[in-house]
Formats: C-alpha cells, structure tokens, sequence
C-alpha cells in the first residue's frame, strides 16, 4: 500500500487530509468504501528546534505520542485505488494542548474505539463531526528521542 493517497498525481507523496470540504477530498469523506482505520501504537512529531548531539550536525528530535489506554490506536484515514496501487492517507486535525507546543498546525485524527463503526459507515456530517482533536488528557508523549547516527565511510 502506498502512503500517497494519489499515487504520484500530486507534486509531492499526500499523506495527510485536511480539509474535507476540497472536491477530491469530499468525495473520499463522502463514500464510505473509502474510509478506513490505521492502526498505530505511537506517532512522531519532530520537535521545533534542532539539538547538537555528539559531533554531527543539529538535528531535531522526535517527540512519540501515545495513547495509554489503547495500546493500539486507531486513526481516521482514506484509501483508494491509483495508477501506481492503493493510496492511502491520513486525516489531520487542529492539534490538542499536547501536540501543538511540537506541532501547531495539525495532529492526526485520533478515533475513540467507540467512534469506529460512525467513521467507517456513518455520513459525510459524521465524518466531519469526528475530525477533531484527541483529548490531550487521554495522552502521553515520550522525547526528544534522536535517530542514531551512521557512521559515514
């Protein structure tokens, strides 16, 4: 499955889904057979700032986002055939007090277990009624944690 929800038709991968009033993502929120659930156990965000960490470069680091009482969580996304296999993509949403200090612009649509039958099989009102922001309280976050750095031969 492809982490591009066009499969190559945009000038860049689209990964994530904002705003579903936009014709090609309104079709997708419309029809159910488009909606689907991805299963995570934790997300990253990269923090704002980089951090000088052993003798490389700055780079940033990554802040994990989990929710405790679902060891795995679901969240909003689409699917659809392309030319180049199924794309599939994320459903953002406004950040909650937790996320936006690391990403102000957006946080992935997290559903509650009892949200999941509305997202796949409820209407377009539905759909846009549950893309909202994950109640900060019934999270966590872990971090900076840095990727390890290779040595260059």
């Amino acid at each position: 499955m492809l982490g591009d929800v066009l499969g190559g038709a945009a000038p860049w991968p689209m990964t994530n889904v904002r705003n579903l009033g936009l014709p090609q993502w309104r079709r997708l929120a419309a029809e159910p057979q488009h909606r689907c659930l991805v299963p995570l156990t934790e997300f990253c965000e990269w923090t704002p700032d980089k951090h000088r960490i052993g003798d490389g470069p700055p780079i940033k680091g990554e802040m994990w986002f989990a929710v405790p009482d679902q060891p795995v969580f679901a969240i909003a996304g689409f699917w659809q055939p392309t030319a180049k296999g199924t794309g599939f993509a994320m459903v953002t949403c406004d950040p909650n007090a937790l996320v936006a200090p690391i990403h102000p612009k957006a946080m992935i649509t997290i559903l509650a277990p009892e949200d999941h039958e509305r997202w796949l099989r409820g209407s377009y009102d539905d759909v846009v009624t549950l893309q909202r922001p994950y109640p900060a309280e019934r999270m966590k976050v872990r971090g900076p944690v840095f990727p390890t750095r290779e040595a260059k031969a």
